[in-house]
């Protein structure tokens, strides 16, 4: 049975092979399709790669180039993916596919946005992307799936910025840490993480007014009790307020 397979499967390759190699490029693009249609998305590309030239401007050269970035697409090869579906929109910008093709190559730059510990760029490209999409297509039923996809990058820009705010502080370097955190405040507004920024600040401010020199420490101090002030009235069930009470205590002593 495994042998009969095997035939099988080597006298298949033979023939795809010589189909490759044919003039007819009609039936090239049959077989093509027919291995698109199958599912086998790598073996298809061959033929594609070989038809999307000669049939460039035409109907088959449209679907040609939407499938060629389909295969991508469902071998998880989103750059190529992505590629290829922004070069359907510039050379069909009028196709079938012209919406999704919009949508999915912003979809597949999304999918390509690294950890948050890694270099952003891509995060930054697919938010673009998204947007140009959204403007493009203000009605289309995938807005609201592309304004979603945008929230979770912004939330990971924020969760990039915020690993770097805690590194500044674990460092000792105060300034950069309550520069960063006042910062994520500010370009996140509406983040659920306010509350944890706010006792990063206060604590921050506390330790950097103890170790600085003596014409500082006044000033420092008043912005650790701001801080837990502004902690106080916003959150007045905070759990960090247990820790920070007596270093606010304290700080009033200081002054």
């Amino acid at each position: 049975m495994l042998i009969a397979g095997l035939f099988v499967f080597i006298s298949g390759c033979k023939s795809y092979n010589k189909v490759l190699k044919s003039p007819d490029n009609t039936l090239k693009y049959q077989t093509g399709m027919d291995l698109y249609e199958s599912g086998n998305f790598r073996k298809a590309l061959e033929f594609f790669d070989l038809l999307r030239t000669f049939y460039q401007g035409t109907e088959k050269g449209e679907k040609l180039t939407y499938y060629t970035a389909n295969c991508y697409f469902q071998m998880k090869d989103y750059q190529l993916a992505s590629y290829y579906f922004k070069q359907y929109q510039q050379m069909y910008p009028k196709g079938e596919h012209a919406e999704e093709a919009s949508f999915l190559q912003a979809y597949c730059t999304f999918l390509d946005s690294p950890r948050p510990e890694l270099d952003q760029t891509t995060t930054y490209t697919a938010l673009s992307d998204l947007q140009s999409f959204i403007d493009r297509y203000p009605k289309s039923s995938k807005v609201e799936k592309a304004t979603q996809l945008m929230t979770q990058l912004h939330k990971k820009l924020e969760d990039k910025a915020y690993r770097v705010a805690l590194l500044y502080y674990k460092m000792g370097s105060y300034q950069a840490a309550i520069t960063s955190f006042e910062n994520l405040m500010n370009d996140y507004p509406d983040t659920d993480n306010k509350e944890m920024y706010l006792y990063y600040i206060a604590k921050t401010y506390f330790e950097y007014a103890q170790k600085s020199i003596p014409s500082k420490q006044k000033e420092r101090f008043e912005k650790m009790i701001e801080a837990y002030n502004n902690i106080y009235y916003l959150y007045p069930d905070s759990k960090y307020l247990k820790e920070l009470k007596p270093l606010n205590e304290k700080a009033k002593k200081q002054i």
